[in-house]
């Protein structure tokens, strides 16, 4: 059960109808659906997500960062949400699994896992040699920045859903357990 309001996409008004009818006109999720209490914020947390694909990272290693937020977070929400996405960027419901508990049998895979699971538990606080094994696996100092973007918008998302209790979009199977 949701904590927080939602607004209807249908009759939204203001900045709210601006952004269900542009950049949301075919996403009507639950979690906009939320974030839409507060259209700056929702405008701003779609201006980021977007400002931080900037190509350093493929959709598949942004998809195995999201799941290895979610899986710290313990946000349902995102874990189903991004499992879903991971699949269609090549990311099985398997290498899903593997990528939440800190596994991938690709080596620049692996080092996105890595470097994702260093920067939560060390809380940015990363050791010369967490960043020099990201380097090694051939990220430069873009994919470094791109990295720390994507792990802030999957956090905001991540305790959005939490704090909300966003209810999983039915197009979404739950993540399964691990």
């Amino acid at each position: 059960m949701e904590r927080l309001n939602v607004v209807d996409p249908t009759t939204a008004t203001g900045k709210a109808k601006e952004l269900f009818d542009g950049p949301l006109a075919r996403k009507k999720l639950n979690i906009f659906r939320g974030l839409a209490n507060n259209p700056g914020v929702l405008e701003a947390f779609l201006n980021f997500s977007r400002g931080v694909r900037t190509g350093s990272l493929t959709a598949a290693e942004h998809e195995l960062i999201a799941l290895t937020c979610a899986q710290g977070t313990g946000c349902e929400y995102c874990l189903a949400t991004h499992t879903k996405l991971a699949a269609g960027h090549g990311v099985d419901a398997n290498a899903a699994v593997e990528a939440r508990k800190g596994r991938a049998v690709d080596p620049r895979h692996q080092a996105v896992l890595r470097f994702t699971n260093a920067l939560l538990e060390k809380r940015g606080s990363i050791s010369d040699n967490d960043l020099k094994a990201f380097r090694d696996a051939g990220f430069d100092d873009a994919a470094v920045v791109e990295a720390i973007g994507a792990v802030a918008v999957n956090l905001f998302t991540n305790f959005f859903n939490e704090v909300h209790h966003t209810p999983i979009d039915t197009m979404f199977d739950p993540a399964p357990k691990i």
